[in-house]
């Protein structure tokens, strides 16, 4: 899509006010007029309509960029990335599916993001299952959430509680904890002059980086994944859209008693919907991915 070139951009010296305010100047889309721009580019090629579509979304490709400023990289490049997968989703978006391009395009800005914190991160092998992916962008959320942020080795209770948390091993917590606080270290910072040798911490790192073909097979594989979730969300009412993303999707989530007080109703009843909204997700995946003979996998948030 030929409109990269045509969408505002981050300047060198990282004024976000500056950038903000022009991307501000981008009106919203009202249901129809997204519905109607999203056919033109389809059925036409519209560069004018994916521009419209592309431009009237970067406030939130902003807003989800900005949740990942915890890992150290310049947030131009955050913003640039999830403008790409922007780009992708109104290229990959399809109208008559009845849900709104934000709702579908939330997953490729996540994905375009996380693909670059993991291409960036990967001068220190961090590992690459889904649980490990999981557990990589969500440690530094949930160590915020006990009070652990600050520290050094988590506490035997806190490890416990994070691993039960994300589903994962408490092996896994201590070893991803301890990858993390090491990679805060600049890369260019010169050795130490009673370190054997000379050079900067990067030239000593290893490049674990995989095949192109491997690397092309694991972005198909999430690809696939990631498409199931979608076309999932068509197994949940409104109401439960709509918690489910604000519950699990946003950055950072909305409280119970927000959406309490939005839909009216007690806090004890919208987690019973949140439950059996993601049971319902759940549910809807596995049957999608029976029915196309995919695995089942556990998809990342």
């Amino acid at each position: 899509m030929a409109i990269k070139s045509m969408l505002p951009a981050l300047s060198p010296d990282g004024n976000l006010s500056r950038y903000f305010e022009q991307i501000r100047a981008f009106p919203m889309l009202e249901p129809n007029e997204e519905y109607m721009l999203a056919k033109s580019w389809r059925d036409k090629e519209d560069i004018k309509a994916a521009h419209k579509l592309v431009t009237s979304h970067l406030r939130l490709v902003a807003k989800i960029a900005m949740g990942y400023r915890g890992y150290g990289l310049p947030i131009a490049d955050l913003i640039s990335e999830g403008n790409l997968g922007m780009m992708h989703a109104v290229k990959k978006f399809e109208p008559e599916k009845g849900f709104r391009l934000a709702t579908y395009a939330m997953w490729w800005i996540k994905a375009a993001i996380q693909e670059y914190i993991l291409r960036s991160w990967s001068l220190v092998k961090i590992g690459t299952t889904a649980g490990q992916k999981k557990l990589f962008f969500n440690l530094r959320r949930i160590k915020g959430q006990i009070q652990a942020i600050d520290d050094g080795d988590l506490k035997p209770e806190q490890v416990t509680e994070i691993a039960t948390r994300l589903d994962v091993s408490e092996a896994e917590v201590m070893s991803m904890n301890q990858r993390m606080a090491g990679n805060d270290r600049s890369l260019n910072v010169p050795l130490s002059r009673d370190a054997e040798g000379s050079g900067e911490w990067q030239d000593w790192l290893e490049d674990d980086s995989v095949d192109q073909e491997t690397n092309f097979a694991e972005h198909e594989e999430y690809n696939a994944r990631r498409d199931l979730m979608v076309d999932a969300m068509h197994a949940l009412n409104s109401r439960e859209q709509r918690i489910l993303e604000a519950r699990r999707l946003a950055e950072p989530p909305l409280t119970l008693e927000d959406l309490a007080v939005e839909f009216g109703v007690s806090r004890e009843r919208i987690r019973q919907i949140e439950v059996r909204a993601f049971e319902k997700l759940q549910k809807a995946v596995r049957d999608k991915a029976t029915e196309l003979q995919l695995l089942p996998h556990h998809i990342v948030p």
